[in-house]
């Protein structure tokens, strides 16, 4: 019986169609009465349903008007009107489930990142993709250039990893064979092999899925707009019903009365307004995963921010290229350009990406050979180059940066390059204007280098920086803010170690379009392209639904007052009233569907 009343299009479909089909049959009273009667029935089940689960989240609802306003109309015999309000319920409820079930179906494809297999070798050196929970601690993976560590393990040859996902660090860091690596990292160099150190249940990929779990069992869910008006609402509306029938002594005039308290506005008109809502961040590339995250969203006073791949590019390009005398830069960087391009590395990919924008043409290298974690060596016309990390600066260059690489010609160090994170161009924007439409504290919280985050900060005029935290530091800060009750904490990040702070916080945010699966999961909302500035223009849009819901609600239930009002007077019986409300749900849902004007463009 649960699962048929959790189905909310079945609920529509069912008192929708006894509601029509008692219409169809008006000339067979007995029959259209059962149809009707069924319909209600329907309704009167879905209206229980969903105040058991409301009394479970410790939470007060619109449905018990409901509830009593179907069992009051059955009882006089009002069926019409009984089934009007069942279909209406019905209604309000299978929107929501098409805007969550919509959202779904668009976080799709970024959920399937996640690495569900590995590819086993085994004895005779076959690979065999196997789901991660069938492999053993000590069995030989493959790791293929570019993808994600499945499982915990020790490496068999040196190689080079982006672990910004993790640990929040934008440069890709190198290994020796035998070096221990975590699984949540990206193979940033050539294919290699792991031997592997944990199983699925006990890797940190796992482990952090766990917090996430935990975070999200602690989070308290904000009261819905629906719910606060109904705390006012329902206590008015049975005052009046009963005052009614104390003072008139008609039973029939009490019910009109609860007929025309039904809260339509409050079960159609604030869902409509907020789906609406939900409609446009996704056109704008932010998909809000439900109607609860849309009001919590439009009520953020302190947003929590991340640095590597939300604030930043989250990936190294070259900053600075300091050469010896009379050596030209686009010359070294051409020869070191060419040999790159034999190397997956990532910082190989940043050197080879200036050099085209540049426009600088690049010859093949010849007698490439890569020293994984250190360089590449090779001949390009003629010229014997090497290109690796800088451990010493050369006098004559005070460049400063990130990472440096050094750049040998014929064996003489011809120049340095300065690679560095880069802020988002639209970063300081989009701060600028998250506090324009009301964000009172701004706080970055990152697992990267304090120099580098304290510059970043300053950069985007942070109220203040956390840096070097591990996911379980950055958890804290967000339930520290939280207990502080000063409006709706907002958490922004895209990486693995993220996630349970945007599961903990009242909204999360996670920046789909380059991270880690489960932040995507963890968060309430998911920004699908690759702009921070979408979060301003979502929140922008949160509040101008939140406000037309609000504004519906009001126009809504002053007319559904005035109604009451007359069916206490005797103006209007209970069909009437149901009828009525038909009328001004119409208005109100007329009202919820016209776009607010945006201040984010």
């Amino acid at each position: 019986m649960r699962k048929l009343v959790e189905n909310n299009y079945l609920m529509l479909g069912l008192t929708l169609g006894a509601l029509l089909l008692g219409l169809a049959f008006f000339q067979n009273a007995p029959l259209q009465k059962g149809f009707w009667a069924f319909g209600a029935l329907v309704g009167l089940l879905l209206a229980i349903y969903l105040i058991v689960d409301a009394i479970k989240a410790k939470a007060f609802g619109s449905d018990i008007l409901a509830l009593i306003s179907i069992s009051a109309t059955a009882l006089t015999d009002e069926w019409l009107a009984a089934v009007v309000i069942a279909v209406m319920l019905a209604t309000g409820r299978a929107l929501e489930n098409w805007a969550a079930g919509r959202a779904r179906m668009q976080l799709q494809a970024l959920l399937e990142r996640a690495p569900r297999v590995g590819h086993l070798i085994d004895d005779k050196n076959r690979i065999t993709d196997l789901p991660l929970g069938q492999i053993s601690v000590g069995s030989k993976l493959l790791v293929r250039s570019g993808e994600v560590v499945p499982l915990d393990g020790t490496l068999l040859s040196a190689g080079t990893f982006d672990e910004s996902a993790l640990t929040g660090e934008p440069i890709p860091k190198s290994y020796e064979a035998g070096s221990v690596v975590n699984s949540g990292i990206v193979n940033a160099g050539q294919t290699l092999e792991i031997e592997t150190t944990q199983t699925e249940e006990t890797s940190t990929y796992s482990a952090l899925i766990e917090l996430v779990k935990a975070a999200q069992a602690d989070s308290a869910p904000g009261v819905r707009i629906a719910n606060k008006w109904a705390i006012r609402f329902v206590p008015f509306a049975l005052a009046l019903a009963g005052g009614t029938w104390l003072v008139t002594g008609e039973l029939d005039r009490a019910v009109a009365v609860i007929v025309a308290a039904t809260p339509c506005p409050l079960i159609l008109a604030i869902p409509v307004a907020i789906i609406s809502g939900m409609s446009r961040a996704a056109s704008h590339g932010a998909i809000i995963k439900g109607g609860a995250a849309l009001e919590q969203l439009a009520r953020v006073k302190t947003l929590l921010l991340d640095k590597t791949g939300t604030l930043t590019q989250g990936g190294p390009e070259v900053s600075e290229i300091v050469t010896a005398d009379g050596i030209s830069t686009d010359r070294v960087l051409a020869f070191a350009a060419a040999l790159e391009q034999s190397s997956p590395h990532i910082v190989a990919k940043a050197i080879v990406a200036q050099a085209r924008d540049r426009d600088l043409m690049l010859e093949s290298a010849n007698d490439v050979i890569e020293d994984h974690g250190h360089g590449l060596i090779g001949t390009v016309g003629g010229t014997r180059v090497r290109v690796g990390q800088l451990t010493e600066k050369p006098a004559w260059s005070n460049i400063s940066h990130s990472l440096l690489v050094g750049v040998w010609l014929n064996d003489e160090l011809a120049a340095v390059i300065g690679l560095d994170d880069p802020l988002r161009e639209d970063a300081v924007q989009t701060v600028s204007e998250m506090r324009e439409i009301g964000v009172d504290k701004v706080l970055m919280v990152t697992g990267d280098r304090s120099e580098t985050a304290n510059e970043v900060g300053e950069a985007i005029g942070a109220d203040a920086v956390y840096s070097e935290c591990r996911p379980e530091q950055k958890l804290a800060i967000v339930k520290e803010q939280m207990q502080l009750d000063q409006g709706t904490v907002v958490v922004v990040g895209d990486g693995i170690n993220d996630a349970p702070a945007l599961a903990a916080a009242h909204v999360g945010v996670a920046m789909g379009a380059r991270g880690a699966t489960a932040a995507s999961e963890a968060a309430d909302v998911v920004i699908v392209e690759d702009s921070i500035r979408q979060l301003a223009i979502a929140v922008d849009t949160a509040q101008g639904a939140r406000n037309r819901a609000l504004q519906a609600a009001s126009v809504g239930m002053g007319l559904s007052i005035l109604a009451m009002v007359g069916a206490s007077f005797g103006l209007i019986n209970a069909t009437g009233s149901a009828l009525l409300q038909e009328g001004i749900d119409a208005a109100a849902i007329l009202w919820a569907l016209v776009p607010s004007a945006r201040r984010i463009r």
